[in-house]
């Protein structure tokens, strides 16, 4: 879904009237998401676009991106050693 306005007066009703819809439509949904659309305020959301694969991608950016340079938009950190 991708929802816009114009006026910065409606930001509180649209973002509330998106957000119902989100939830109304959410049962018929398979559960995933696009992260380069989810807004920053979802971020407890990532995990669940990437389903499965999240603590691998993860696993992937401890190697490759320690230092997780490549953290714009919605980001999969670093997994700690521990983890």
């Amino acid at each position: 879904m991708f929802m816009r306005w114009r006026e910065p007066g409606m930001d509180g009703a649209c973002i509330g009237w998106a957000r119902k819809l989100f939830e109304a439509a959410k049962p018929h949904s398979v559960g995933t998401a696009y992260v380069n659309f989810m807004p920053e305020d979802e971020g407890d959301r990532v995990e669940a676009a990437y389903a499965g694969n999240y603590q691998r991608l993860g696993e992937i950016k401890r190697r490759y991106d320690p230092q997780n340079l490549f953290r714009m938009n919605q980001n999969v950190p670093p997994r700690d050693e521990a983890s």
